[in-house]
């Protein structure tokens, strides 16, 4: 079967991936080092690595069905699932382990509509989604923290600790909007029983706070991109692997 998109085309590269081709070469150099492509037991892959991750890629881009992306790649449709489950895992990205003394983080939740009910409960979209904590470096707006994924019915103040996302970050300081009350985390100034509007102090330290909060939110719509993660078929740990690989390839992406 002859494949029509390939990764020793440059040019197909950056429209699946978001990133520069020398960084994706880097990206499958470090899976080669670490033994993705050593020869096991069965039937061998064929197609190379490279293009299994390009096709992991393009299934999180497009969201196609591996029944209309496998002619593509030139494999079967039970090659490019393998080739998902197999490669997906891999390409997640590690979380940041240590931060600066001034460093300030964002946190914000995002709802992936996923169609395994299993790990998927109805949420405010009205759909069956999961629950995920995405916590930015607020200076650089790289992605140092992704939580494990939880049902959508989850509040985010619950989720920031169920997800992992809180031990994670440690004693870092940590804005994040409204939805965080009780967590202590930054979060904006709310007015109190009986007062009609805040102080001007406290206007202007939310109007600030807003600022800095938006940087979360581009950095959600930018991985939003990627339209699995707008309906997930994926099941299992397949809505998070595909969460912490999009991370990847945003922050490769965001570093240029």
């Amino acid at each position: 079967m002859s494949c029509v998109i390939t990764a020793s085309e440059p040019s197909w590269i950056a429209p699946f991936t978001g990133v520069a081709p020398r960084q994706f070469n880097r990206v499958v150099r470090a899976l080669r080092r670490g033994g993705a492509d050593i020869a096991r037991r069965g039937r061998p892959w064929g197609i190379p690595l490279e293009d299994r991750v390009l096709l992991v890629a393009a299934y999180w881009r497009t969201n196609l069905t591996l029944r209309q992306l496998a002619p593509l790649f030139g494999v079967s449709k039970s090659a490019a699932g393998r080739i998902v489950r197999q490669v997906g895992p891999l390409l997640a990205f590690g979380h940041r382990k240590q931060f600066r003394k001034d460093a300030v983080l964002i946190v914000d939740g995002t709802l992936v509509p996923t169609r395994d009910h299993a790990v998927a409960e109805r949420s405010k979209n009205y759909r069956y989604s999961t629950n995920h904590q995405v916590v930015v470096d607020a200076d650089t707006q790289l992605v140092v923290v992704v939580g494990q994924p939880l049902p959508g019915n989850r509040t985010d103040c619950k989720a920031w600790e169920l997800s992992g996302a809180k031990a994670a970050v440690g004693n870092t300081v940590v804005i994040a909007d409204g939805g965080y009350r009780g967590t202590g985390l930054v979060i904006p100034h709310r007015r109190d029983p009986g007062q009609s509007e805040l102080l001007a102090w406290k206007e202007e330290h939310n109007a600030s706070h807003r600022m800095v909060r938006a940087r979360v939110e581009h950095a959600l719509a930018r991985m939003k991109n990627w339209k699995i993660l707008r309906d997930c078929r994926l099941k299992g740990d397949g809505v998070h692997h595909a969460m912490l690989g999009i991370a990847h390839l945003h922050n490769l992406a965001r570093r240029g």
